[in-house]
Order: structure tokens, then C-alpha cells, then sequence
């Protein structure tokens, strides 16, 4: 197999959607670069290499041309049918073709590059099979703002927060919620930057926020010991952190305004989630049962950004 020298690290989804949703809230490349953690001239170049047709910039559709890029996998045009069988059964477990390869190859020893599993999946649509409904759902980032930070009192700015707190150690969460078709229906989301591990739980009241600290305190309580910060939006629901300081001991950190891509990893984590609960759902028909399986999916699904290991394995190795 030929290797191409790369001359500078590839950027991951996370990082392409935090930049769409920099350019989107009018900031400089420098700014974008800083809260990614890369140079501005990676910034630079990626806007330059991975433009629409008609100019603008999609992060998904820059991800996809830059996975093109790569050198591919050969695909076996004899691939054996039970190696396809495999695939099939996981890409109905919801695992992305890109997750299906990694995995593949890193445990089983089975090489199938990622472009082949997406013409198995058309080739399988033009067919009448399933196997499409069984991918990512085309999701737009939530259109709400969350900006405003009035009625949060004694609020710190992510700009106090420790600059180790980059997603590079252990222990750094972010939380958010997420709303259903009534208003009082909420989810409060939640996630460790490191590893990825995702935490859900339904708010019986709604957003009151005396109501999410205490629920935010339960679920983290038994990882007190172990975590550093908690970063979060300036949405109201979280006025209360004093609360959860006091609980856990631990500060938590509000993102500039109109800024949600500062928190990037629990906004990829809510879309994950929004892949099997559509916007306009009503939540009645996920709590808690089945929202207690997806996070069990999310959280044993592979990752590239762990080299196909998975958030559950990589989050419990570190208490180990």
C-alpha cells in the first residue's frame, strides 16, 4: 500500500463543525483557530480546499471531500458475503461506515475501506433495500440562540477557564439541554471531552434550573473525585451553577455569547442523540427506557478521534 506523507494533522468532524459554526457567528479565522486548537493557517487552508460549488462552506460536505482525499482502501470487488453480512448487521446497529472500517480493521483484522460500505449501502437503496435508513440523519444544528446572560448571576467566562481544560486530559465535561415539541419536555445532555462518554436524563420540570442542577449533581456524583470543569452555554436552565459547584465542587464555565461552538463536543453529542429523536418528537415516547438505550448505543458505538475504541472503554480505563 502506497503511504502518502501528511503535512499537517487532518482536522476531525468536531473541529470542521466548530469552524462552520465560527463563520456562521461572524469570527475571525484567528479566533476559530484558537478554540480548536490549531494554527490560523490550517483554518485558512481548509476554507480554501473545501469550498461549495457556489462558495460558503458545509462542514459536513468539507468532511466528505476531505475523507476523498485520503488514500482509499482497495475494495474487493470478491468481497466473501459473510464479511458483507457483518457490515450490514452493523450499519443497522446505526455505526457509520467510517466507525464499521475502523473497527473492522483494528479487531477483526478485515480491511474494508469506508467507500466501499457507502456503495454496498446505494447499491443495496437501488435494490429497495433498508440498510440508507439506517445512517445519519441530515441534522441542522439547533437554530435557538443562546446567547443572552441575563438572570445568571456570579457567571465565569470560558476565557477564565484553565487552558489545559482543551479536551486533551480527562475529567473536563460540558453539559446542555435538549428541547421536544412542548416546551417542558427536556433533556438534559452531558458528556466528558476526552473520551466522549454521553450522560442523558430526562427533567421532569422542565428547565427550571434549581431542578437541572440537582439532577446535573446525581448523575455526576459519582465521578466527583475526577472531574475538573464543566462548561455549559448561557442558556437559563443553568442559572443555578453555584448549586452545582457546591455539590461537586468544581467550577463551571459559561461560553461567550452566541458562541455554542466553544463547547463543541456536548453540540456533537446532542446531534448524535437527535439522530434517533427527531426535532418535533414528543420525549414522552423516549423516557426513560429508550433514551437509556441510545445512550448505551452512542457510548458503545466506535470512534475515529479514539482510534475505533469507544467512549464507555476509553471513559472506564481512566478510572481504572
Amino acid at each position: 500500500m502506497l503511504l502518502m506523507r501528511k503535512k499537517y494533522k487532518q482536522l476531525t468532524s468536531e473541529q470542521r463543525y466548530a469552524i462552520y459554526l465560527g463563520i456562521k457567528n461572524g469570527d475571525s479565522q484567528r479566533t476559530i483557530a484558537e478554540s480548536i486548537g490549531v494554527s490560523p493557517s490550517t483554518v485558512s487552508r481548509e476554507l480554501g480546499r473545501n469550498k461549495k460549488k457556489h462558495g460558503g462552506y458545509s462542514w459536513r460536505l468539507a468532511h466528505e471531500m476531505a475523507q476523498e482525499r485520503k488514500e482509499r482502501l482497495p475494495g474487493n470487488r470478491d468481497t466473501p458475503e459473510w464479511i458483507k453480512q457483518k457490515v450490514f448487521r452493523l450499519v443497522r446497529d446505526e455505526w457509520s461506515p467510517k466507525q464499521i472500517s475502523g473497527y473492522l480493521e483494528k479487531y477483526k483484522q478485515i480491511r474494508v475501506s469506508h467507500e466501499t460500505i457507502y456503495k454496498w449501502i446505494r447499491e443495496d437503496k437501488i435494490a429497495g433495500g433498508d440498510l440508507y435508513t439506517h445512517c445519519r440523519h441530515k441534522l441542522k444544528h439547533r437554530k435557538r440562540p443562546v446567547g443572552s446572560v441575563k438572570g445568571i448571576p456570579n457567571r465565569r467566562s470560558i476565557r477564565e477557564r484553565p487552558v489545559e481544560a482543551d479536551g486533551s486530559r480527562f475529567g473536563d465535561f460540558e453539559m446542555d439541554t435538549i428541547i421536544g415539541a412542548n416546551q417542558s419536555e427536556v433533556i438534559l445532555t452531558v458528556t466528558e471531552r476526552k473520551t466522549n462518554l454521553v450522560m442523558t436524563r430526562g427533567l421532569p420540570r422542565g428547565k427550571d434550573s434549581k431542578e437541572v442542577a440537582k439532577v446535573l449533581a446525581n448523575m455526576l456524583l459519582p465521578y466527583k473525585d475526577i472531574i475538573k470543569t464543566i462548561t455549559t452555554d448561557n442558556g437559563t436552565e443553568f442559572a443555578a451553577h453555584e448549586m452545582i459547584t457546591k455539590r461537586l465542587g468544581v467550577p463551571v464555565y459559561f461560553t461567550d455569547p452566541y458562541s455554542s461552538w466553544q463547547k463543541g463536543a456536548i453540540e456533537n453529542a446532542n446531534k448524535l442523540i437527535r439522530q434517533y429523536i427527531p426535532k418535533g418528537a414528543s420525549f414522552k415516547d423516549y423516557l426513560p427506557g429508550r433514551l437509556k438505550q441510545i445512550q448505551h448505543k452512542l457510548n458503545n458505538r466506535p470512534r475515529e478521534k479514539l482510534s475505533f475504541s469507544t467512549p464507555k472503554v476509553e471513559f472506564y480505563k481512566q478510572l481504572m
